[in-house]
Parts: structure tokens; sequence; C-alpha cells
């Protein structure tokens, strides 16, 4: 081992970080761009020194462009896609000088528990030449919201020993993933962090000020850790046209300037703070503050925001709002921590009559939890609570809202109108909240307040041809230097896979408007299906034009075009053409790209050439010979404006960002299985160590399975009844096999033998050849098996197809006919053709290949397009403490007749009802939300129908073990539902028995078709609602339900009417919902439904 490791490693000699300091790695430059990016029209600004004066920038890079002039080191937690230290990487990796002519190394490191623990090493092992070298520059971060958290710990030590540090800086995108909504602006995390370790907290409301709101807080860091915020949604990657950069050289100058100033840190953390930014307004000309206060001189209400996008469009409504003469306000708070209660009250008017409060709670739970309060509310309170300015102070409301919330200007016009006027404030805009004319302005000309202002929108697939025509024109229409151009892409992976939004706003002047444009005077469309997931016709303007690029004959267009998008052409007077190219799959994709943006070019009348946005590339002569005759006017009917009532389905008006990139994943390609001989396969076996031989069981399964045996296997309905309710055991003895109560048992099923050994015949295989597919977990690892073995245990060869087989197989047909019967099936006009085949006649994938001969794909393409068999879980009806060495099943076998007249068969169930005594098959244990209390005093009120009742015979068995231990149990209740108790009632003897044990306390069961009038499991639960009530609410039980979905509704309705009895006992207000939200939160209402 080298010495210098070897040091590093024990502590001896110098520090490694020391070592690298003179010698940065060697990292690649990036190669040049040569394409357009769809999301940002100009590229990474190639030389650091050269961002000065006006230029289109985003605020991600202004904030790089500081942290790289002014660090020692930057530290970056980017996750791969963010992309949020890109510039910063390249600047580094071509060795171009900071401000104090270095270059600053760049540490890129992974977000986990303890992050920037390895800043502290650096910081602290820093000697007194490297310090005095520095002469007070300090460490930098970049990072999203998402870090934050896993920073605290570090950040408290740093706070700790911050007079023996460095000053330190961390630029934090507020961006973080929420499941089900994408990413989203969090706040919640850095407030949280400043707060529980006392590092300051500064905001930066727009783009126009991040390399100024950037220095500041790297000035600051002179006083106190600091985190500078930004919104890492859209402020943060908007492209705009930003005036009065500063270079490295005024960088360098102001920062070398301030820092000079003697006493700067003089006085206390909040003297100092203020200090430091009257010192860099001096230098810089502006009129930042702690607290800033917009607004009426005398208002009677005021808003308090903290957030880029809050404080940005609050302040200018409040502005417009005031100068309609209404007496609002609006105090953006720039410097949240240290909160300076003296500053916060010098810039509210005293005479506010009313106060909120718009704070960012973590979820819509904490916004519904009126016991939990928002950080940025408590404060405020605080500073108004303590001060002796009012003898009674103004009241003041905690406005809540969730990180997934999204703003407009008119959801913060509805907030002024309230809050002047009420006492309470709802975020949902009523429909009539405003009058026709205020709900059809369009905020973005409020704002600029320019009649010449333009915005645009495009609609596209994230990967087609044309996705960057957007980012192209936005670029050629920045270079007219009389006008501002902001751009924004929104990436949605979720619709059609993969959907960008891009939108481009032109003025006269900058406006910060981080919002979704809401009246577009020209839409594009790249996309037809687009139509069927967003409301594009909701965000064009009244007498607007959308250019959709389809090709559709006039007589399709009612067939084509979604109902509400030909209604809303009609009712707002929208144009629409069609750019549709002859021959469009004979086009290349860059003359697609060409043609698209000179369709744009000739409806929008923007004052662009060809040769604006050619830059010598010959697809714009090739697209200029095609647009005339691509283009065409389609014109709208009258009766389109009325829709049928089915017709109403409405779409989202925006994308939802749920990536900042496209959706890579959707274009992959699957590994191709490799067909070998048996001879292959004998080398192998004969050869283990020198092939790679590894035998394992079901490798391509990634979950721990066991081979079982069945020991039972039990008819529970009379054999001329219609539905066939089975029993199977299976003895684990020897297996290892462990599971608790309320899990599930995943049935790893087979085909049929004889239909396998059929379709083999049929198609032609040869059984014993092996195939070679590639594994899940890495493709560079093959799992052998038979042809047999493939399609009996791993190809859902019987199983039912999606639309997506329909089109790869189509790929293989040598019958043109047969070729496009296929794609026609799988194409939107195909949809109940599909919609028959799959439900009416439950075709599978042999039927369609059958059907389609000249469609002969070779087995190893069939490994690829047939989707593989899947486990099918069943809720254990058993607990292993009454029986340790067996797992118990209850499975109904689904069976129908299809169109053809052929019996079919659900296929694991199927399987399970025909396997003998002393079969072996392979299992898994699968965790479930079905857990017991944790007291076994704890009542238990269960509602099963059908099989629904397996998890609740293992509750119950579990009940009667504990009883037998001499442990007290509570309370069980069991209400069962099935058809005919003659035919039906399963376990029925078991429940009986219990009941005489003293075990089950109720049962009430409901056989719905044995008397005339259908009795249902909500019924009986209705009987018994008071010993319901008792037990699920005063003597705090919990509830479960498992079974189909119907009749979750009826059930719920009764808890409800539950906790509404319980509430008139008590003379108590309850609110029901917010109720049963807390009981599922609390794991005391649980549903396992299908």
């Amino acid at each position: 081992m080298p010495q210098s490791a070897a040091s590093a490693i024990t502590g001896g000699g110098v520090s490694q970080y020391q070592l690298q300091e003179e010698s940065l790695s060697e990292t690649p430059s990036p190669a040049p761009q040569t394409t357009i990016d769809a999301a940002f029209p100009f590229p990474i600004p190639s030389k650091v020194e050269e961002i000065d004066g006006s230029a289109y920038l985003t605020g991600q890079s202004l904030v790089q462009h500081v942290a790289y002039a002014l660090s020692d080191r930057l530290w970056t937690y980017s996750p791969e896609t963010f992309n949020l230290d890109a510039a910063a990487k390249q600047w580094s990796a071509q060795k171009q000088l900071n401000a104090r002519e270095r270059v600053t190394a760049i540490e890129a490191l992974e977000t986990r528990l303890g992050a920037a623990g390895v800043l502290l090493g650096y910081i602290f092992s820093l000697d007194g030449r490297k310090r005095e070298r520095l002469q007070g520059v300090g460490q930098s971060i970049i990072a999203s919201s998402g870090s934050v958290t896993a920073m605290r710990d570090a950040l408290s030590q740093l706070a700790l020993l911050y007079k023996a540090s460095d000053p330190f800086v961390a630029h934090i995108a507020a961006v973080e993933w929420e499941n089900g909504s994408g990413l989203v602006s969090d706040y919640v995390a850095p407030i949280t962090a400043a707060k529980e370790t006392g590092v300051g907290l500064i905001n930066s409301f727009s783009a126009h000020e991040a390399q100024h709101m950037a220095l500041f807080a790297t000035l600051a860091a002179a006083v106190l850790p600091i985190l500078h915020v930004y919104d890492g949604v859209r402020v943060s990657r908007e492209t705009a046209k930003v005036s009065d950069i500063l270079s490295l050289a005024g960088l360098k100058g102001v920062f070398e300037s301030i820092t000079a100033e003697e006493g700067l840190t003089d006085g206390g953390k909040v003297k100092a703070l203020n200090r430091i930014l009257r010192s860099l307004n001096t230098e810089l000309g502006t009129a930042y503050s702690l607290f800033e206060y917009e607004g009426h001189a005398e208002p009677e209400a005021v808003l308090v925001v903290f957030g880029s996008v809050e404080a940005s469009l609050a302040t200018q409504i409040a502005k417009s709002m005031v100068k309609g003469g209404e007496k609002v306000g609006v105090i953006a708070v720039r410097v949240y921590s240290p909160f300076s209660e003296e500053d916060f009250l010098a810039a509210l008017p005293k005479n506010v009559k009313r106060i909120a409060v718009l704070g960012q709670v973590a979820n819509q739970l904490a916004v519904e939890d009126e016991t939990i309060q928002s950080a940025l509310f408590s404060d405020v309170v605080a500073a108004i609570t303590m001060s002796d300015i009012w003898n009674l102070p103004p009241p003041t409301v905690d406005v809540k809202y969730a990180r997934t919330q999204e703003w407009s200007p008119k959801q913060f016009a509805w907030i002024f109108e309230q809050i002047v006027q009420k006492s309470t404030v709802a975020l949902t805009i009523p429909e009539d909240a405003f009058n026709p004319e205020a709900q059809n302005l369009d905020s973005f000309q409020v704002l600029a307040q320019d009649n010449s202002a333009k915005q645009y929108v495009f609609w596209d697939s994230d990967d087609a041809p044309t996705t960057a025509a957007a980012s192209a024109i936005a670029k050629a229409l920045a270079k007219d230097e009389k006008k501002s151009v902001a751009f924004n892409a929104t990436y949605d992976n979720v619709a059609r896979a993969g959907t960008l939004q891009a939108e481009i706003r032109t003025s006269q002047e900058s406006v910060e408007a981080p919002f979704h444009i809401e009246a577009a005077n020209v839409t594009v469309v790249g996309d037809v299906q687009l139509l069927n997931k967003f409301d594009v016709i909701a965000t064009t303007a009244r007498g607007g034009v959308v250019v959709l690029k389809a090709s559709i004959k006039p007589e399709d267009y009612e067939k084509k075009l979604p109902p509400t998008f030909r209604a809303g052409l009609v009712k707002k007077d929208v144009g629409l053409l069609l750019l549709d190219p002859a021959s469009e799959s004979e086009v290349e994709p860059e003359v697609q790209n060409a043609l698209l943006q000179l369709a744009f070019i000739k409806v929008s009348g923007v004052s662009l050439t060809a040769e604006d946005l050619a830059n010598g590339s010959e697809a714009f002569t090739k697209a200029s010979e095609l647009l005339e005759t691509s283009l065409t006017q389609v014109d709208a009917v009258k009766e389109w404006a009325e829709l049928a009532p089915e017709a109403t389905t409405s779409h989202p008006t925006a994308a939802s960002t749920t990536a900042f990139t496209l959706n890579a994943e959707k274009n992959l390609t699957e590994p191709t299985a490799i067909l070998k001989s048996t001879e292959s396969a004998a080398q192998a076996l004969c050869f283990k160590e020198a092939y790679g031989v590894e035998e394992a069981l079901r490798p391509e399964l990634t979950m721990k399975n066991f081979i079982v045996k069945v020991q039972a296997n039990k008819r529970l309905t009379p054999p001329d009844y219609d539905r066939n309710i089975f029993h199977i055991e299976f003895d684990l003895t020897g297996t290892g096999l462990k599971y608790e109560i309320g899990e599930a048992l995943g049935i790893h099923s087979q085909n049929n033998t004889a239909e396998v050994e059929a379709f083999i015949i049929q198609y032609g295989l040869n059984p014993l050849e092996l195939v070679a597919v590639p594994s899940r977990d890495d493709p560079d690892v093959l799992e052998t098996r038979t042809v047999f073995q493939a399609l009996q245990q791993n190809l859902d060869i019987f199983g039912r197809p999606g639309k997506k087989f329909y089109e790869s197989l189509s790929e293989f047909a040598t019958d043109l006919d047969e070729k496009k019967k296929l794609l026609a099936i799988c194409s939107p006009d195909g949809a109940a053709e599909f919609k028959r085949r799959a439900e009416v006649d439950t075709v599978t994938y042999a039927d369609i290949l059958f059907e389609h001969p000249s469609a002969h794909p070779s087995f190893a393409d069939l490994t690829r397009i047939i989707a593989p068999l899947k486990r099918r879980e069943y809720s254990i009806a058993s607990s292993q403490k009454v029986h340790p060495n067996a797992v118990h099943l209850l499975i109904v076998e689904v069976s129908w007749t299809d169109s053809r007249g052929r019996d079919r068969f659900g296929q694991a169930s199927h399987y399970l009802s025909t396997l003998p005594i002393g079969a072996e098959l392979v299992v898994s244990v699968k965790p479930s939300v079905m857990k017991l209390p944790a007291s076994p005093t704890a009542p238990l009120i269960m509602a099963g129908l059908g099989t629904g009742l397996a998890p609740f015979r293992a509750f119950v068995q579990y009940r009667a073990w504990q009883k037998q231990q001499g442990i007290e149990i509570g309370p069980v209740m069991l209400f069962m539902g099935s058809r005919h108790q003659r035919q039906e009632y399963l376990y029925g003897e078991e429940w009986e028995a219990y009941i005489d044990a003293g075990v089950v306390t109720h049962l009430g069961a409901a056989f719905s078709r044995d008397q005339r009038r259908k009795i249902y499991i909500q019924d009986r639960m209705r009987e018994a609602l008071e010993e319901v009530t008792e037990n699920y609410l005063e003597k705090e039980g919990s509830f479960y339900l498992c079974g189909p979905t119907w009749p979750v509704p009826d059930v719920a309705a009764v808890l409800e009417d539950a906790i509404r009895a319980k509430a008139r006992r008590e003379g108590k207000k309850v609110e029901v919902a917010r109720e049963m939200e807390e009981l599922k939160e609390k794991g005391r209402y649980v549903l396992e439904v299908y």
C-alpha cells in the first residue's frame, strides 16, 4: 500500500484532503452541445468569466456561479437527473478559474444518513497556513431539500463549533419527491433543520435575485452557518432574461469590500445580518431587507409568506389589488432564521386589522389536523403576542398548505379577498368566486401590464422528433433585444409514459410569472393522444389558435378529436389547424421538427424567419417546401359545443412535474433470450466452475422461496354447487418457512401440462431445447431452462394479453392483412374490439398466435413479448402457533365459459384446486396490512365476504391460542357474508365452536339469498351498532374488512354512524371524515379488498 494511502487510513501524516488540494481529479470535459436541449434553450455558459451584465440564464446557473466563484470547495448532493451542479462540474473539469484565480474543487456525493459529515472532517482538518490563504472564503454545498434532513446532525455540530470553522453556506433547491404527486417544492425540511440546529435560513424570491441572495448568503456565513433556499421545481429551472448580473470580478469586488468592513459581525447575529444586507444594498443599489412589505399604507389585512413562488406571486397580486383600491399587504420573509421579531414588527403596519400566515406543512393530513400549526405561524404569533404595540393583538389565522400545493395568481387574489372579509381562509377556489370578467382575465397580462405580451404552449411526447421545437423557438425569439423571453419545460413521466409541456412568454420587460400559462395565444400539440390526457383548450386564449400535428380526415374529426376538445374550440372561438405532412413516415425527424417550427411562425405571426431558426440546416429548406400543403384549417361545427353528459370528462390543464428529464425507461429494450442445445447444457453442468454455473430454486423470482407439499385439499361447497370453494393445506416440515398472522402466501403456479404439450406441438417447438433467459436482476447472468419448463413455469402463455402484445406481434407478421389487423386492435380506434376480445372472448396469448399464423416469433422472441406468470397471493387462513408445520388457504376457483363455449379457469386457483396430496410447489410469504393490535385485550371487529374470511380464521385461531395460554383476550366480533348458508357456511362448525369457547363474542352471519329481502354484512353490523360502537370506539378496538370492494361504502357508513352516535352521547361535535382518517392512520381501520 502506498504510504500516502496508509497514512490516510491510520490517521498518520497529512490528510487525504490536503493531498488532493493541489491535484484535482482528471474529469473529462463534457462534449460541446451540438443539439438544443428541450428543457433549456441556452446551454450551460461555457466560460464562467463570461457571465456578466444581461443574459438568459436559470436561477440554478446563477447560484452555481456564486458558489463556484467564492468557494474553496463545492460539495454537491444532486440526484442524477436534477443536475443541480452541472455547470459547476463543467467549469471545474475544464479547470476554469474562480474569483480567487483558483480552480474550485467539486466533490459530488450521494445523499445518505450523515450527509455533510465528510465536509466537517475537511473543515476541521485545515491547518493555519491554509486558513490564512483562504482569507474568509468558505465551503459551499449545493443540494436539494431532500438532502437537508440527512445533513441535520452535521449542521448541529457545525452550529455548535462554528467559531472554529470556516464560513459555510448550503444552497438548497427546495424540491423533493412525493408519492402520488411527483416533484414538489419542499420548504418544510430546511425550515425544520434551521429551527432544530440554529443555522440561518435565507430565501430567494425569483431567478432575478438568485445571484444576489446567493452572494448575501455567502457573506452572511461569516456570522452563522447558512441555508440559502429557493424553489427547485420551477423558479430555479426557468430560463429568463436576468439583468445586472455580477461578473467574477464584480462578485469578488463586492465580497471583499463588505468583508473588509470593520465590526461587520459585531453586536449579535441579527444586527450583523442587517449590517451585511445594508452594505450589500449600498453596493448593488437594491433595497433588500429581512422582512419585505408590499401593499397599502393602512392595510386591513396582511398576508405573511415564505417561499419563492409564494413571495413573488403574493407581492405582485397585493400590489395590483392596491392599485384597484383594496387595503391589503404582504410581508415576504427573506431571512427566516434567526427570526427577528423586532424587524418583523417594524415591517408590519401598526393599523392592520387581520393577519394571515401562509405556512407550508408536511402533507394534506397536517393541513387538516387542527392540532398542527405551521412553523411560520408559530413564529409570527409569538412575535405579535409578545409585542406591546397592541392592547388587543390583531387576530391571526394559520393558512396551511401541503407541499403538493401549486400556486396561481388567482389563488392569491382569492386568499386576499377572504382575509379581508372572513376569519377563515380556504385555498380551493369556488366556481362562483369571481365574476365572468375576472375569471377570464389572464394573470400574465395583468402582471406584465403589456398589451404586446404573448404566450405560447407546446405539448408533445418527451421523445418525439419535435420535442425541442419550443426550445429552439424561444432561443430565436430571445435574439430580439427589445423583448424579454421566459421559457419553462415540465416533464410528466406518467402521462402517456412521457409528456413534455413547454411554455414561452414574451413581453417588453421581464415579468416574474412562476405559474402555468392560463391563456396561450397559440397552443401547439405534437401528439393527438395528448388531447385525451390534458385539457389544452382550457389554457388557450379566447380567439387563440391550436396547431395539432395529426393526420385526420374531415369525416373522422368527430371520431378522433375528443368531445371536450371540440366543444372548447366552439365555446372559446379557438381556431384549429392540422399539421399533416404527406407520408409522415418518410419525412426525416429533422424535417418534422423544422416543419413544426415553421408552422408556428406562420400561425403566431412572430417576427421570425426560417433563416432565424435554420442555423444552416437543410431541413428547413425541405420543410418550407412542405409547409403550404401540410397545414389544413379545420372549420368547427356549432353542434360540437353540445356535450353529451357522458362526454364531460375533465382532464388536467397542466402537466405534473414528475421528473426533470424524459422517461428513458419506456424505450428500454429487454435482453434477448438465447436458445441452446442440450450438449451445451451438459458441458456447463460437467464443468460448473469453468462456465460459472450455479443451481438455484426459481432464480427468476426475486423473493425467498420454499418448496412445500400438499397435505390436504378439500372442497367445502357441495359438488353440484356452481362455486368451487376449497380448503388446502401445505406441509412445512423441514422448509424453515415462517409466517405471521395476517400475512399472505404467494403461490408460484404452473400452466396445465396437457395444454403446454399441445401448444408445443401446434407451434412446432422442441420441448427439450434449452433457453437461456437474462436474469431480471442482472442481464449479464443467464438463467437456463428447457422450452417445456419455460412454458409451464415462466410464461403466461394462456393468460390475457394487453395491447402491447398485439403491437409487438405485428412486427413479426409477414401477411399484410394480419399485420393491419393486429395494429388496428391496439390502436385507439380498436378499443372496442380489444375490450370484446379481452372481456367477452377472453382470448389468450396462444389464441392470438394461432389466429395470426404469419406472425410466428421464435421462442426466444416469445420469452420477450409474453408476460411472465405472476405470483398469486392468498391470505393465510391459519396461525402458526396452532399449526406450527402447516399453512392453510381458503380459495374459490375462478371459472367461466367463453364466447366459444370453452370452459375457462383462473390460472392459479385452478392449478391449486387440481393438486393431489403430496404434490410439491413453490411458495413465498408476503407481508400484509392485516396486523393484530399489540394488546391482546383490544377488541377485534372483522367483516369477511366469501373467502375474505381467511385471515380472520387465522386471527381467531391466534386469539384462541392466547386464551389457552392464560392470556386475557378482548372481545371478538365476526361478521361474515355469503350467498347461501347450506352451501357456503364456510368453517361454520369452527365459528360455532369458538362461540361456545368464549373466543368469538358475536357472530353476525349474512346469507344474502336465503330470504326474500337480501341481507348483507353491513345490515348485520347495523343490527349490532351499539356493541360495535362500544368495542370499536370506547374500547379502542380495530376494524378489518376483507373481500371484494363493493361493500366498502356501506360498511364505512355503519362505522361513521357509530362515530356520530358516540359523539351525540358525549355532547361533542365531530368531523366524521377526519375521525375515519385518524383511525386509518392508527391502523384501526384496515381494508384488504380486491
